[in-house]
């Protein structure tokens, strides 16, 4: 009768600690998800998770539209990376270190790639009504070479005889703005976009007005601008326009 007594009392002792156990091991993991929206023109790019490429629809490689969800449990103290490289160079265009304490910062992951550019954003064309030019902006390598802290500008469009055609109160890294549209006045005339710190009419940097040539067409004009070294000064840009693309 002990010796029952005694095993019972042994199994419960055991079973009781196989559960403390299991419950501090369950404590230290957690559901990871990223939802994944990209669009890559004209590369090929590869996703790979943890050095294993990523699968979307059957193909290890992928272009134009890239959407995907990736579904893994994390452990406490791992690491695991996301990485999105070149398929034909090689070559790693960005990565992203995920963790136990920081997936809640990546449940969404949106990226443009374009020749010479690549943004971390999702982009959706806007309607632009007919006969009408819609602008919006985005300044994701501000302060790059200006070496202003300011996280958004405010922009001013004209035309070149100094007409107002919309304003911009922040334009700013990490999402394109709101657009912003005019009757169509000129089918080859640019229009040009000054620059200023948010709330005023100086400069974002220096003493010297910021203008931007930019070229516009009818419907959505979806502008990157840039920071860009030339001939030894710093310049803004705003020759890409990614509208085209979408």
């Amino acid at each position: 009768m002990n010796k029952i007594f005694a095993f019972l009392l042994l199994t419960i002792l055991f079973s009781c600690a196989d559960n403390t156990i299991m419950e501090k091991y369950d404590k230290a993991q957690k559901p990871g998800e990223v939802s994944i929206k990209g669009f890559s023109k004209p590369d090929v790019l590869q996703l790979r998770f943890n050095g294993v490429p990523v699968s979307i629809n059957g193909n290890t490689s992928y272009t134009n539209k890239i959407e995907t969800q990736l579904q893994f449990v994390l452990d406490e103290g791992e690491t695991n990376k996301l990485e999105i490289y070149n398929n034909e160079t090689g070559s790693e265009i960005a990565g992203y270190t995920i963790t136990y304490n920081n997936v809640e910062d990546y449940k969404n992951l949106y990226f443009f790639n374009l020749p010479g550019i690549f943004l971390q954003t999702y982009a959706v064309k806007p309607q632009v009504n007919l006969g009408k030019v819609g602008f919006e902006f985005i300044f994701p390598n501000l302060g790059e070479f200006s070496g202003t802290s300011l996280k958004n500008v405010k922009g001013i469009l004209k035309r070149e005889n100094g007409v107002v055609l919309a304003e911009f109160e922040e334009i700013g890294k990490d999402n394109f703005t709101a657009v912003k549209m005019y009757n169509s006045f000129s089918s080859t005339a640019p229009v040009y976009l000054e620059l200023y710190k948010k709330g005023t009419t100086e400069p974002y940097a220096g003493s010297e007005m910021i203008k931007v040539k930019i070229n516009q067409h009818t419907g959505a004009n979806m502008i990157v601008l840039q920071e860009k070294m030339e001939n030894g000064k710093w310049t803004v840009k705003g020759d890409i326009d990614i509208a085209g693309y979408l």
